[in-house]
């Protein structure tokens, strides 16, 4: 006998059913003077558990927050709690940006690979391998300089011996780049990439937390968000982390790890939009969703693990992240 059998007494004393009357086919149930009051108590009852779970299938959806101006706004409670961008790639087409910054850099310092006579500058072909497959402006040069030799320039005269030296090297060429990078970005023809100032302003609207996380170092992405982004949102991110705040550059998932602590969100509710591979692998490594917003350079990439794949933003609403999240589906 079921647990509540024992507690609820028998309701109707006597049951008929109606064949004949315009009322045929229903069943009527008589109530003598000692069950009205059990009869009450169980409809109150039934009424109540309707209600609450009502009740508690609305609240699993969403639920309402109070603004400063009391004004009530949606916010998302089911699968999605946080949106969180990559900077280059995603928030702007930056990549031939650092190319031509870094080869600036190398012209102005003289950085002259061995068995060569000429300052080092990197092909557009060769830069999107490298930024494809390594991230983070040291990482590269440190790679590129460990992998052809490291070079003379006119910070050392001949090529550096000791690691105290090359570190000296790639710092120098590190902050004479982000500087002419940030000249680029401070001339007014970089542009965001469509959609991603609206899909930011929606995710806040409804009451997501809105982070960028950048591999570049952190003076050229605060310069870069506050041209592209404007103050107000900038400094309305609910987390900012650039490669100086991790030891380890994507693909390794630190940044996006320490970003989920920061926000206080749960990784597996947490959903990140990359341009590259390396940014879905350190996504995915962290036990975030991802979708990709691929470049011309990332577009012939394996993106497979991605739960969502497209040429931009401009069509992207949060309703749709929502969904991606949900059912974990691959968009093509």
């Amino acid at each position: 006998m079921p647990a509540c059998a024992a507690v609820v007494p028998p309701i109707a004393s006597v049951v008929s059913f109606d064949s004949e009357s315009q009322n045929a086919g229903v069943f009527r149930l008589s109530y003598s003077k000692s069950m009205q009051k059990y009869r009450r108590d169980f409809l109150q009852f039934g009424t109540s558990l309707r209600s609450s779970t009502r009740e508690l299938l609305t609240k699993r959806r969403v639920s309402l927050v109070k603004t400063s101006s009391r004004q009530s706004r949606i916010c998302v409670e089911a699968s999605l709690q946080a949106l969180i961008f990559d900077c280059d790639g995603v928030i702007l087409e930056s990549e031939d940006l650092h190319r031509r910054a870094y080869n600036a850099t190398f012209a102005h310092f003289n950085v002259t690979p061995p068995g060569t006579s000429q300052p080092l500058e990197w092909t557009t072909h060769f830069y999107d391998q490298l930024q494809n497959q390594i991230g983070g402006g040291k990482p590269k040069m440190r790679w590129y300089f460990k992998t052809y030799g490291w070079p003379s320039s006119t910070v050392f005269a001949s090529a550096p011996v000791s690691d105290s030296d090359r570190e000296a090297l790639i710092d120098t060429l590190q902050d004479w780049k982000t500087e002419k990078y940030k000249e680029m970005i401070a001339s007014g023809s970089v542009k965001p990439r469509p959609g991603v100032l609206e899909l930011m302003d929606e995710a806040k609207l409804k009451g997501l937390k809105v982070a960028v996380c950048s591999a570049a170092t952190k003076s050229s992405v605060v310069f870069c968000l506050n041209n592209l982004l404007g103050k107000d949102r900038f400094e309305g991110l609910d987390c900012f982390l650039a490669g100086d705040d991790v030891q380890k550059k994507k693909p390794d998932p630190s940044i996006y790890i320490v970003a989920a602590k920061k926000l206080a969100v749960p990784v597996e509710q947490c959903l990140v939009v990359e341009d590259s591979v390396i940014g879905l692998q350190a996504a995915c490594g962290a036990g975030m969703k991802c979708i990709i917003s691929y470049t011309s350079s990332t577009a012939e990439q394996d993106f497979s693990s991605a739960c969502g794949v497209y040429a931009d933003l401009g069509s992207m609403r949060v309703q749709h992240l929502i969904e991606l999240m949900e059912k974990n589906v691959t968009v093509k």
